[in-house]
């Protein structure tokens, strides 16, 4: 029976980088995975293929909207659709590759295949049964559906179909109006096709700042599509190569209806455990069904840890780094941490949506005294320059201390500078602190400094 000091089930952001940094930290560490490449979800069929079509979607958009306008004259590129997927296979192979190397570098045995836990300090792979001090549960999550649609993956399909669709379709209908729905619906829309997002809710982006995800819908509209919110979905009806997508209005409970050639489901995503035997070793779940650890990540079954997607809060590929790093350091026997009130969102349409900490909403919920600093995109230069100018970054401090309690932006590059606001809380630092921070000019970042700036005695360039 091999025997390793760590097992980490699953090769995604939280399982690999959990096992490179136990390595790091003199650990013998295997890793399961049964995909024939490393990375899981995010780097085959999520987070890195779909940026890569928004990437290239977007160029499509600069080239037929702002080119002209900067004097560059020509036809507009058409789409090549199988070239485009082959750059996205390329992007993906390179990243996978990459994980590979890594894994080498650092002397981690990659055990190919699906794992079974028989008992406590035991995985199984096939008939092999391999043995580990440590376990860590790091198997992600699948996507969710909804009762009355099946996924077929050609015409009903999940994010993972998405990506894949043999060609671009003229009618996609979208359900479920969150980050996977409306950052694919953006890619297909600016390719050419109708796209109809449908969402339960009465805005879209639910738990995000309300003024922003105003904002958002009002610039997703402009951009050409169609959103339908307040809208349940009862059930998606397939006709051959075709969908009726069938709803009621919340607000009347009229009933209609939405034909597509492709419906995407992005109702959200659930704890992929299948087949870990968790139920017959006895793992406590929570009552959505996530696995059940106490601070230190750790099960209820000696040595037995979980991260990640598989367990409560939100299903980030960040989150679930940040984790494995904190529980590999756990078991190295360090001290590891993870700061939940600094987790940054990123939304990667255009203009791109990012949060960190509070909202308006929660403060107000909890009676926190705050203020609020604003600062508009179309008042910075570079924006402006670079057709940009749509969104404002908005600060949230403390009233009375004036420590920065949370930070939204709609606008260029946001998830880029989201980070300067999260070091900037990470060390508890106040709005003014930004402020007083001397910002490179021209660059978006000044509209940090300048929503900053708001929350004191106001901006320079508003």
């Amino acid at each position: 029976m091999p025997s390793f000091d760590l097992i980490v089930i699953g090769a995604g952001p939280g399982g690999y980088v959990c096992a490179i940094r136990a390595a790091q930290l003199g650990l013998k560490v295997a890793v399961v995975e049964g995909r024939e490449t490393l990375g899981g979800t995010c780097l085959n069929v999520g987070c890195i293929p779909s940026k890569a079509l928004l990437h290239a979607s977007h160029a499509l958009y600069e080239a037929t909207e702002t080119f002209a306008k900067m004097g560059l004259i020509g036809p507009a590129p058409s789409v090549d659709w199988e070239k485009m997927r082959v750059y996205k296979d390329d992007v993906i192979a390179q990243n996978t590759k990459g994980i590979e190397f890594l894994f080498k570098k650092n002397k981690i045995t990659w055990l190919k295949g699906w794992a079974h836990i028989p008992a406590a300090g035991q995985v199984q792979i096939g008939d092999a049964i391999h043995s580990a001090t440590n376990i860590v549960i790091a198997t992600g999550s699948e996507s969710a559906t909804l009762p009355g649609i099946t996924i077929d993956e050609t015409t009903v399909v999940t994010s993972t179909g998405a990506l894949s669709l043999g060609k671009i379709p003229e009618n996609m209908v979208v359900i479920g109006g969150g980050v996977i729905g409306l950052e694919l619906g953006s890619v297909y829309a600016r390719l050419g096709s109708q796209v109809t997002v449908v969402e339960y809710l009465d805005g879209l982006i639910p738990g995000n700042d309300a003024e922003i995800a105003k904002a958002f819908e009002k610039i997703l509209k402009k951009q050409g599509l169609t959103i339908i919110t307040g809208a349940a979905v009862q059930k998606v009806a397939q006709s051959g190569a075709k969908a009726e997508v069938i709803y009621t209005l919340r607000k009347d409970d009229s009933t209609h209806s939405l034909p597509a050639d492709v419906v995407l489901v992005a109702t959200g995503r659930r704890p992929y455990t299948t087949g870990l035997g968790l139920d017959t070793l006895g793992v406590t779940l929570t009552p959505r069904g996530q696995i059940a650890t106490n601070a230190h990540y750790a099960t209820n079954i000696p040595g037995l840890y979980a991260i990640g997607d598989a367990i409560p809060g939100p299903m980030l590929a960040h989150k679930a780094e940040d984790e494995g790093m904190a529980v590999a350091e756990i078991i190295a026997g360090r001290a590891g941490h993870v700061n939940y009130a600094v987790i940054p969102g990123v939304i990667y349409t255009h203009p791109e949506v990012a949060s960190v900490g509070q909202t308006e909403e929660s403060l107000k919920e909890q009676s926190h005294p705050y203020k609020v600093g604003r600062f508009s995109f179309m008042g910075n230069g570079r924006a402006k320059a670079n057709f940009a100018a749509d969104g404002f970054v908005k600060i949230l401090a403390d009233a009375k201390t004036d420590r920065i309690l949370g930070a939204h932006i709609i606008g260029p590059s946001a998830g880029d500078l989201i980070h300067e606001i999260c070091v900037a809380m990470e060390f508890g630092a106040a709005a003014e602190d930004l402020a007083r921070t001397c910002h490179a000019h021209p660059t978006y970042s000044e509209a940090v400094r300048e929503a900053a700036l708001a929350c004191g005695d106001g901006p320079i360039h508003a």
